[in-house]
């Protein structure tokens, strides 16, 4: 069994020292392989239907990362605080413990998320667990273990119990022989990260147990989303943020991108309202069930025009992290999503300006931005 105390050993690691923010179960690992339920070969499973009156219980995996919070408050606020549960293995803040339904949830643990779904009679679950881009490359035994394992013990519960399940996929799941300008919902994918492996995993899986056993499996590829809310986690897109957390700290920003590197974007609150829209959708109205989303694209050097408008004495270096770099240069740089704006009307609300805007506005002024303003 050394790969299993191997694996322990290193999430144990993790635990202590990670600051990604991205609210994963890295826990010692149950198993490497196969779920321990089997879906039966004659299986027919139907997505649930809900009235206005009767709304979804709902669990969110790997809920304290950079939305699940987000999420949850969305989703309270439509179906009530307690229809809606979150969940992760680590200890939520006093507001969030607060705030809502919090348990314990671990996504290795087949028995123990069962027993969830089971005692809390969940309908939707929206699957947030995993490791990122960069996180995963540092750890690649780990992030196979969670991505990939923890996926399959969702799937499996899924279709026993008829919910309705969200996988997020990811800007990730392309590589560098995949168009990038735009990029369609549906061409090559040959990703060269785990994290990317593990979302096209995800993605072909969740197609699979639509088409065999009737799943109601619906997921987005997200583009790069950022948020005033959560620290930076780890994420080749985080510059994103971290600009704004040093622009209004120190005045000065270390980018590890090259300045013309351009990836498609999206504000926080646009990829929420894009999840709750895509999982309401009547069902008929879904030609795929993989789609791409986008609101923006820009590179570094853009944003640090727009930020400082706001911060005009920023001061921005480049020193260009390789193993970032390759991972950007492999992603879309422009999404096509016109498949989801004409099957169930999605439409996004924030581009550049108004997320700048935006993001000073929740992180707050200090004497630099109070005098531009």
């Amino acid at each position: 069994m050394p790969i299993v105390r191997n694996l322990g050993r290193a999430a144990s690691q993790l635990l202590q020292s990670s600051g990604c923010g991205c609210g994963v179960p890295v826990v010692p690992v149950r198993c490497i392989g196969v779920s321990p339920r089997q879906v039966a070969s004659d299986a027919a499973f139907h997505s649930v239907t809900f009235s206005e009156s009767d709304h979804p219980r709902v669990l969110i995996t790997g809920g304290l990362g950079q939305l699940g919070v987000g999420l949850a408050k969305l989703l309270r606020k439509r179906f009530g605080k307690n229809n809606v549960i979150l969940s992760d293995i680590r200890k939520p803040a006093d507001n969030v413990f607060y705030s809502g339904p919090f348990i314990f949830a671990d996504i290795l643990d087949y028995k123990n998320l069962r027993e969830i779904v089971v005692n809390n009679r969940i309908t939707w679950l929206f699957h947030y667990s995993a490791l990122l881009s960069a996180v995963g490359e540092a750890n690649v035994p780990l992030a196979r273990a969670v991505n990939i394992t923890g996926l399959h013990n969702v799937l499996d519960i899924a279709a026993e119990h008829n919910l309705r399940l969200f996988v997020p996929s990811t800007i990730g799941a392309f590589g560098p022989t995949s168009p990038r300008d735009p990029t369609p919902d549906l061409c090559i994918q040959r990703p060269r990260t785990i994290y990317g492996v593990s979302k096209v995993h995800a993605e072909l899986m969740g197609e699979y147990y639509h088409y065999r056993y009737g799943l109601d499996f619906r997921c987005l590829r997200y583009p790069g989303i950022i948020s005033a809310d959560s620290q930076p986690g780890g994420g080749t897109t985080d510059y994103a943020v971290q600009i704004f957390h040093d622009a209004i700290k120190t005045g000065k920003f270390k980018c590890y991108l090259k300045p013309d590197t351009r990836l498609p974007m999206m504000y926080i609150d646009d990829c929420l309202k894009a999840t709750l829209e895509v999982m309401e959708a009547p069902a008929e109205s879904l030609t795929m069930r993989t789609y791409n989303i986008n609101a923006m694209s820009f590179s570094p050097e853009e944003l640090a025009q727009e930020v400082q408008k706001y911060v005009p004495e920023l001061q921005v270096t480049y020193n260009v992290d390789q193993v970032k770099q390759a991972i950007a240069d492999s992603w879309p740089m422009n999404f096509d999503d016109s498949n989801a704006r004409r099957d169930w009307g999605w439409k996004h609300e924030y581009d550049l300006p108004e997320l700048v805007t935006t993001m000073f506005s929740y992180l707050g002024s200090d004497s630099r931005i109070a005098q531009a303003n």
